[in-house]
């Protein structure tokens, strides 16, 4: 009896010096044992124990490499189905077109991602199927390198720092691997070869718009991506992969806004813009290619544009068309030298998305135009081009996609090499794309 007494009492202090330290307050995320009792007078003396507060085990955090996930796709084409004239030609769209030509590998890419923090996103996308000029195919380059460091707790402002693509255009922004068309439009991706520069950027959109920006994607209707609802940033200017070469910074600045209409139907319009001073460096300069003045030479020429987006997301049915009109170098085949020339184009396309079971199809027409220099190419490429596509894109499962698209195109082409080269023609090119 004794000991069960001095038992009780000692059970009785404990708990007394529990409650006292937490000042008659219950913790805050604990677990609460009761004591069950009985009429026995013993036990009388432990009913005043009224709980037990026991301290939650603390959860291991996850390590940041856990956080990563990994994905990627790969892109297959061959293109000389039905072709007319082995001579036409574009590197920039895609340098198996045309003679000497067979399979190739258009993309093969895998991303690394994920929210290493709360506050940081980290992006890393690597291209095993690059080229880096003539014959030579396949080689690793980086095409995104770079970190998200969101300013908020819901991450609506956001500073994005290293390699992405430059907030310009709206068919620039989205992935290869969400376009219909094989190739992106000459008028608006001879602003940024790869779309993509080194600098700083700055992207803001409310919580409901960065899911909006992310459903357009997931859901297979063809989007973007999430690049705010407004961006704004300064880059080197003589795009990815390259150093800068003057000193000087270009500015760019977009703001589109993905509307949903009463019906559910999307539709997103958009402006952007970009200036800066790009510079024609020696290795993309032919011998008797003059430059103007020794400034100009080391400045740069003036690098600018303005352009309009409007996309109407195929529910079934869906358009978008974009148009840029700015100045930039181009060669003159009269001086033979490279002058700031105007420039002006853009393209429109027509798409319907269809399902059968599990299977989604999408036929697309799509024309573009384009007058001005191409200022990544050797002596800053004068070009004008007229282009007309029909084709298709079906999926039978989510990791495979075949494309079929038949082109007729007029290319005229001015440089050092060439003063005047026309081609025309039309070919049958086929796609297929794994998605993993």
């Amino acid at each position: 009896m004794t000991r069960s007494f001095v038992g009780a009492a000692l059970l009785f202090l404990t708990a007394s010096f529990i409650n006292n330290s937490a000042s008659g307050q219950t913790p805050a995320n604990t677990d609460t044992i009761q004591v069950a009792t009985t009429a026995t007078a013993e036990q009388r003396i432990i009913s005043r124990v009224d709980t037990i507060y026991i301290a939650p085990a603390k959860e291991a955090k996850t390590p940041w490499y856990k956080t990563l996930s990994i994905r990627g796709y790969a892109q297959i084409r061959y293109n000389r189905l039905l072709e007319t004239n082995p001579q036409l030609k574009c590197d920039q769209c895609d340098r198996s077109l045309g003679a000497g030509n067979g399979f190739f590998i258009r993309r093969a890419r895998i991303v690394f991602s994920g929210n290493v923090h709360e506050r940081l996103y980290v992006y890393i996308q690597p291209d095993f199927a690059s080229s880096p000029g003539g014959s030579a195919l396949n080689f690793v380059q980086l095409r995104d390198a770079y970190f998200d460091l969101a300013l908020d707790a819901a991450k609506e402002f956001r500073i994005r720092v290293g390699q992405s693509k430059i907030p310009y255009g709206f068919e620039n922004m989205q992935s290869s691997s969400n376009r219909l068309a094989l190739d992106r439009s000459d008028a608006i991706n001879s602003a940024f070869a790869n779309e993509r520069d080194l600098g700083v950027m700055f992207y803001w959109a409310p919580s409901e718009i960065r899911e909006r920006f992310e459903e357009l994607t997931s859901s297979g209707l063809k989007g973007s991506g999430d690049y705010g609802v407004f961006g704004v940033g300064v880059f080197n200017g003589q795009t990815s992969n390259k150093s800068d070469a003057n000193d000087q910074l270009h500015t760019a600045v977009r703001l589109a806004y993905p509307l949903q209409l009463a019906n559910g139907q999307y539709i997103e319009p958009g402006i952007q813009a970009y200036s800066g001073k790009y510079v024609v460096t020696p290795d993309q300069l032919s011998t008797g290619v003059s430059l103007g003045s020794e400034q100009q030479a080391k400045e740069g020429f003036t690098d600018r544009r303005v352009a309009a987006s409007l996309v109407v997301y195929p529910q079934p049915l869906g358009f978008q068309a974009e148009y840029n009109i700015g100045e930039g170098p181009e060669f003159d085949p009269e001086t033979l030298s490279i002058k700031v020339k105007p420039l002006h184009g853009g393209y429109a396309q027509t798409m319907y998305r269809m399902k059968f079971g599990n299977h989604i199809l999408i036929p697309f027409a799509k024309v573009q135009y384009y007058d001005g220099g191409k200022k990544h190419e050797r002596d800053a490429v004068s070009h004008k081009v007229y282009e007309t596509e029909v084709g298709a894109e079906w999926q039978p499962i989510k990791n495979f996609e075949l494309v079929a698209d038949y082109s007729i195109a007029d290319r005229t082409t001015r440089s050092f090499a060439n003063l005047y080269n026309r081609q025309h023609g039309s070919r049958l090119r086929l796609q297929a794309q794994f998605n993993f």
